[in-house]
C-alpha cells in the first residue's frame, strides 16, 4: 500500500502543477506524462507491465508529439528497459512511506540540543521569531510555512540553490514556482538560521497522503537542523495523514531517523544520457 500512496501523491502533484501553469498532461494506459517547461516528467504506474512493447510505443509517441529534448521517467516496477532509445538508467530511489503518529529517532550529536519550537503552520514566518509567535531558539532556528512573498522567494532560491536544479541556476524568481501558479493542495515550509534562508521544502495535499518534494538545505547551513524543522513543520500540519517522499541518498538518513520507511524502489530514467566522456 505504501507505494501505490507514494505514486498516487506524485501523480496528484504533478496533475495539479500541470493545470496551475498550463502544462501539457496526458494521462495514458499505465502511466503519467507532463510537458513541464524545462524537462518533460513521466510517471509509471505501480501495476506490473503487462505489454512493455504496447508502452514503448504509447510513450515515444507522447514523446514525438512533443518534441521532448530533455525527460525525466519514473518506473516503481523497474521493469520497464530504454536503454537503446538513448536513455540513461540514472538512479534507483526509495519510495518511503512515514505512517501517522510514527515516532522519531533521533541520533546522538545530529541535532541542536536546543528543541526546536513547535509548529503552528497557519502562522506567517518571521525572522525574528518562530512561526508560534515565540522567539527563536538560542540556535537562531525558525520554521513555518512561506505565506508572505518574500518567504515564498526565499523556499524557491533555497530549492533551486540547495538542491541542486541545475536547469535553473543562477536562481530567477518565478522560474521554478511561479507566484501567479497557485496549486492546490500545495504548501511551502522555510526555515532560518539567525534570520537567513536555510532549508525548505514543498508538500501535497492530495485527499489521501501528503507528499514531500524538493527538501532542501543550503550547503552552509548542512547538520545544524535546519531540514529537520522544515520536515517536522509540514509533518505537524497533516498530523492524520500518511507522508510520502522519494528518497535521495542525502536525505534518506534523515526521513528515516523522522519515522520514514522504504516501502518499494523506482528506478529513474534520463533523457538523454550522460555522453561517455562526462563520465568518467
Amino acid at each position: 500500500m505504501g507505494v501505490e500512496l507514494a505514486v498516487g501523491n506524485a501523480a496528484s502533484h504533478w496533475k495539479a502543477m500541470a493545470r496551475a501553469r498550463g502544462w501539457a498532461c496526458v494521462d495514458g494506459p499505465g502511466f503519467l506524462a507532463v510537458r513541464s517547461d524545462n524537462a518533460h516528467r513521466v510517471l509509471l504506474a505501480v501495476q506490473p507491465i503487462a505489454d512493455a512493447a504496447a508502452l514503448r510505443r504509447e510513450l515515444l509517441a507522447v514523446f514525438r508529439e512533443w518534441d521532448s529534448r530533455q525527460l525525466c521517467l519514473e518506473d516503481p516496477t523497474q521493469a520497464l528497459d530504454l536503454t537503446d532509445l538513448g536513455f540513461e538508467a540514472a538512479l534507483t530511489m526509495p519510495l518511503m512511506v512515514r505512517d501517522p503518529g510514527a515516532p522519531e529517532t533521533p541520533s546522538r550529536g545530529q541535532w541542536p540540543t536546543v528543541p526546536v519550537p513547535a509548529v503552528a503552520p497557519a502562522r506567517e514566518l518571521s525572522a525574528e521569531r518562530s512561526s508560534t509567535g515565540d522567539p527563536v531558539t538560542d540556535a537562531g532556528l525558525s520554521v513555518g510555512e512561506a505565506l508572505r512573498e518574500e518567504d515564498r522567494a526565499a523556499v524557491e532560491r533555497v530549492v533551486v540553490e540547495g538542491f541542486p536544479i541545475l536547469q535553473r541556476l543562477p536562481w530567477r524568481r518565478g522560474e521554478q514556482f511561479p507566484a501567479h501558479a497557485v496549486v492546490p493542495g500545495q504548501r511551502s515550509w522555510l526555515a532560518r538560521v539567525d534570520g537567513r534562508p536555510a532549508a525548505a521544502c514543498v508538500t501535497h495535499d492530495d485527499g489521501v497522503a501528503v507528499g514531500f518534494y524538493w527538501v532542501a538545505t543550503l550547503p552552509e547551513f548542512r547538520s545544524r537542523g535546519a531540514g529537520r524543522a522544515v520536515m517536522r513543520a509540514g509533518l505537524a500540519a497533516h498530523p492524520d495523514r500518511p507522508a510520502t517522499l522519494t528518497a535521495t541518498l542525502l536525505g534518506e538518513p534523515l526521513y528515516r531517523r523522522l519515522g520514514f520507511t522504504e516501502r518499494g524502489l523506482a528506478r529513474w530514467w534520463q533523457f538523454p544520457a550522460t555522453p561517455a566522456e562526462l563520465r568518467r
